[in-house]
């Protein structure tokens, strides 16, 4: 697709990935609203740095409000849906919450997808909706299985789009990225987390350590949004974005521990840990879809897109608190 005009809104643009796709779609030409939650600060999260935020519509709202997110899609023709609530934790303290905004909000903007005949509406879900592996690696045909509140959510949102894609012919692809990390990412995610206590001590403080992860590079995942928008024969399916690469949490952080070059000491810590029944043991993703329906394969490995994270929060570790668990 030639993005050069096209106009395009992004929700939950001023979040992790968010922030990346915007600033991608803005230097390829594209003409992007960009949704972010309102706030009594009047912050748009990452886009408040960016040195596209000139070239930007920024909306402060809510995808709870159905109001706001008809306003928001009126004249765009194609929708990247990335606003949710993500933090697994905080899942379990407030799980109504993730059911409001990933549901409930998602449901929003398929309506209005419809309502304003959008060219396609690109939805976003996550590995986790999978839960513990039944079968490696992973393909899109695995069961869905709601191991936390934020995962059944998610999977909620999925069949409201499949429905949507079934009963209305609405242009929905949903996407389900793996475990993507990178620069701006929240201490939330388990990479900043490590990479935060690694710079600052010499003891990682972290939860279970053997779950193991499929590891994606930011830039390979919005190279796969832009993939997702763009091939003819996407509209209608579900996507997965991996490596194809699986790793232990505990071995991810020797590796890292490695890439700055000091010995740790890891812990895990009772109180970082999920419920047993809740814990996703294994996820390995199976890229072969989107290799053959999207002609997308990650371009950075896990070394060098980790080496470049450690790069950036060097220059950012004021925006962490390594010693605070963040919930």
């Amino acid at each position: 697709m030639n993005w050069q005009g096209k106009r395009v809104l992004v929700t939950g643009a001023g979040g992790f990935i968010g922030s990346h796709l915007t600033e991608k779609l803005v230097r390829e030409g594209a003409k992007v609203k960009a949704l972010v939650h309102y706030n009594a600060l009047g912050s748009w999260g990452w886009l408040d740095r960016s040195q596209i935020r000139d070239d930007i519509e920024v909306i402060a709202g809510d995808i709870t409000d159905q109001d706001c997110v008809r306003q928001a899609v009126k004249n765009t023709e194609v929708v990247f849906h990335l606003a949710a609530l993500i933090a697994i934790p905080y899942s379990y303290q407030a799980p109504a919450s993730y059911v409001r905004t990933n549901v409930n909000g998602t449901l929003n903007m398929l309506q209005a997808a419809r309502e304003h005949g959008v060219e396609r509406m690109i939805h976003t879900s996550t590995s986790e909706v999978y839960g513990t592996a039944l079968q490696v690696p992973i393909n899109e045909k695995h069961p869905l299985q709601g191991q936390s509140p934020y995962s059944a959510s998610k999977i909620g949102a999925d069949k409201m789009a499949e429905a949507f894609s079934c009963s209305f012919d609405v242009p929905v692809v949903t996407v389900r990225p793996f475990n993507t990390f990178g620069p701006r990412q929240s201490a939330r995610a388990v990479i900043p987390t490590i990479i935060s206590q690694c710079l600052t001590g010499d003891t990682v403080r972290l939860g279970s350590l053997s779950p193991t992860r499929d590891m994606n590079y930011v830039a390979n995942t919005v190279d796969g949004f832009l993939a997702a928008a763009t091939a003819p024969a996407a509209i209608g399916r579900t996507v997965s974005f991996g490596s194809g690469r699986e790793i232990s949490i505990g071995d991810l952080a020797q590796l890292i521990a490695g890439l700055i070059g000091k010995p740790i000491r890891i812990e895990s810590e009772e109180t970082r840990i999920r419920p047993n029944k809740s814990e996703v043991e294994r996820l390995l993703a199976d890229n072969t879809l989107a290799k053959n329906l999207l002609n997308w394969t990650p371009q950075v490995s896990l070394e060098e897109g980790l080496q470049r994270t450690i790069t950036w929060m060097k220059d950012h570790l004021e925006r962490y608190r390594p010693g605070v668990y963040v919930v």
